[in-house]
């Protein structure tokens, strides 16, 4: 039986163990147990860093840093780090602004009777991205997920 590549398997580890963490990040910000951040996007660490920086880190050193392969993970990489903390993060700062403004409109609207209103039944979701430091932090786990997975393959 073949094994599974292990690039695909260092990468899906780093997104499986960041998404872990949020459970445990989001206990020490609220105080509260919320495992439903297994499943939720933008937090502490970046999940899409740790799996791009795990696979970019992993290919590094088995190929060596001059190898094609390491240049078309370390270019995907960086792209998907930064759409994560700027185009996605400024989405969820649109979307927080659009609630807050259709609160605003729902409280008003009481005040005038002819205005129709109808309010959504839900809300935008306003965590999409991630702040800078959670982008480091999940390139951070990757990095060292890459590196250890490298190293246990080639013993």
């Amino acid at each position: 039986m073949q094994k599974m590549n292990r690039g695909i398997l260092t990468a899906l580890s780093g997104i499986g163990i960041a998404q872990g963490l949020k459970i445990l990040t989001h206990k020490r910000l609220t105080g509260e147990w919320d495992v439903k951040q297994v499943a939720s996007t933008g937090g502490m660490p970046s999940s899409h860093s740790a799996g791009v920086t795990a696979l970019a880190s992993y290919i590094a050193w088995n190929k060596g840093s001059r190898h094609t392969e390491t240049a078309l993970a370390v270019t995907f990489g960086m792209i998907v780090m930064y759409d994560a903390q700027g185009i996605r993060r400024h989405t969820g700062e649109i979307a927080k602004l659009v609630n807050d403004l259709e609160d605003n409109i729902a409280e008003i609207s009481g005040d005038f009777p002819s205005f129709e209103f109808v309010e959504r039944e839900k809300e935008l979701k306003e965590l999409l991205g991630h702040q800078p430091i959670e982008v480091l932090g999940g390139a951070i786990l990757g990095g060292v997920l890459g590196f250890l997975s490298a190293k246990l393959e080639n013993r």
